[in-house]
């Protein structure tokens, strides 16, 4: 019988917002003793106003940095209340865009069968910003509903076929795959279909900010791409304002640092690198019966089968999972595609909240059995580690033409091959060629930029404060005199070429 996440997850708060510290000494009247308040527990129960002003009264610098435990802890829920601000009205209005005749009855229902992401907060049942659009992901019936509703409103439009004629065709995966596969067959080289990519990024804080004051320091970390492997040829072709500091080619997670003084408070901050490189499909030619043993006691496999809390927590369910995907199989390589084809159709993709407010990604995806790309990633890492597999995540960008999107994937490791690649996200390809099929686990194509190589490790140079990504890094981080920015105060726009290289 398969273990229920859901049940056990829900039990432990893994679907609460993270709580750095559960117990805090809250001040009284003077003269009084302090009164010890749970957070967590306030947090649980959706008392998100209790849980604030039980922080704040821990923070002897409210105007500080935010740096310890009680500010961190107040930040993530500031941020869980920017994620989750509708009411059901404004769900089922969202919902009606889609499926006009959705009705106030049919969101209660979709909520209490947990299709659409809430949660009580001061009393209130808020919704997920995205709620409404990953129902469609997630419910069968309201996708064919919506399915219906857009075919009989397009053979009402005039302009139906004009307007599908003029569209531009999608970037066809299944048919990129094949030719990939037919390439590597051909080939003695791993490294096949090498595309040239050029980016520019650029990162400008809101006008008008108000810490945006002459004389203020501004520090800027924006994405960089390493060079590893199947990802080479890195060079920075321009920067503004003037040249940043790069980090190391050893930098887990790599960025081109800025910094400067505010010297006109009237004149908009930005920042922009650009930056070339060539990415090639990585396509070795795996099979179980080349499959070597490993090293158990050596230092690969002992740090990538290992817990690394919070994100793999490899708990007696977790292993009792793992232990039930893979059943009787030994082969790593095997276990590995037996886990890849789990989350592939257990863990479906859907807009997700941001990381810095969820308490594990591997839990989550878990306990809801649904997740975007780095829940699916981290997912299939501890689902790997818990089976005997080596795991470990990486992320940037996928460069698709005309899809182009931040993207998280993973590493298995396998001998003789060492770390392969693979793509629970974009998962198993619905193909009667194996090698198709399983292409995304051990074999990658050309469309990415390759930014992080782990997750969670410190920035070069070191943040002050608490980083709106504190596990990703993609859209890059933005602090002044030491203040954070979040998302919400600075806006970015990535623009990418590709061609096939020589």
């Amino acid at each position: 019988m398969q273990t229920d996440f859901r049940v056990a997850a829900a039990a432990a708060g893994f679907m609460t917002v993270m709580v750095l510290v559960g117990t805090w000494l809250v001040r009284t009247a003077a003269g009084d003793e302090p009164e010890r308040t749970d957070v967590a527990e306030l947090i649980r129960q959706g008392q998100f106003a209790a849980a604030e002003a039980a922080l704040r009264a821990q923070i002897a610098e409210p105007e500080a940095p935010v740096v310890g435990p009680a500010a961190r802890q107040l930040e993530i829920l500031r941020r869980t209340r920017m994620d989750f601000t509708l009411s059901a009205a404004d769900v089922l209005q969202q919902i009606q865009a889609d499926l006009p005749d959705a009705t106030a009855a049919e969101v209660q229902q979709w909520t209490d069968d947990n299709l659409l992401e809430h949660r009580l907060i001061d009393g209130e049942v808020r919704y997920f910003r995205r709620a409404a659009g990953n129902l469609f992901r997630l419910d069968a019936d309201a996708r064919r509903r919506r399915d219906a509703a857009r075919a009989a409103a397009a053979d009402k439009s005039p302009d139906n076929q004009e307007e599908q004629s003029e569209s531009t065709p999608e970037f066809n995966l299944r048919e990129h795959v094949r030719n990939l596969v037919q390439l590597a067959e051909a080939s003695d080289d791993p490294l096949v279909a090498p595309v040239q990519h050029r980016v520019k990024y650029t990162l400008t804080v809101n006008a008008d900010h108000p810490r945006v004051k002459p004389g203020a320091v501004v520090r800027v970390w924006l994405p960089y791409p390493q060079q590893y492997r199947q990802q080479r040829d890195v060079r920075l072709v321009s920067s503004s304002p003037g040249e940043p500091m790069i980090a190391s080619a050893e930098a887990p997670q790599r960025t081109a640092h800025f910094e400067q003084a505010v010297r006109d408070a009237e004149q908009p901050l930005k920042f922009a690198v650009e930056f070339s490189f060539v990415t090639s499909a990585y396509c070795p030619k795996i099979t179980a019966a080349a499959v070597e043993p490993y090293d158990r006691d050596g230092e690969t496999y002992r740090t990538y089968t290992a817990e690394r809390l919070p994100h793999i927590a490899l708990t007696s369910d977790v292993r009792a999972l793992a232990a039930e995907i893979v059943g009787d199989e030994t082969n790593p390589l095997e276990k590995a595609r037996r886990v890849f084809r789990w989350v592939s159709a257990n863990i479906p993709w859907c807009g997700e909240m941001e990381y810095s407010i969820i308490p594990s990604l591997s839990a989550k995806g878990l306990a809801a059995r649904r997740g975007d790309c780095g829940v699916q990633g981290m997912t299939f890492i501890t689902l790997c580690r818990a089976a005997g597999v080596p795991a470990r995540w990486q992320s940037g960008w996928q460069t698709k033409p005309g899809k182009w999107n931040m993207h998280d994937w993973s590493e298995f490791f396998v001998e003789p091959w060492g770390w392969l690649p693979a793509d629970a996200s974009y998962g198993v390809i619905d193909d009667p060629d194996p090698r198709v099929a399983d292409f995304f686990c051990g074999r990658m194509d050309p469309y990415r930029l390759i930014v992080n190589l782990d997750y969670a490790r410190e920035l070069q140079p070191a943040k002050t404060s608490f980083r709106s990504e504190p596990n990703d890094f993609q859209r890059g981080e933005v602090e002044i005199d030491g203040h954070n920015l979040y998302f919400d105060e600075w806006d970015y726009q990535f623009e990418v070429e590709t061609q096939p290289a020589k």
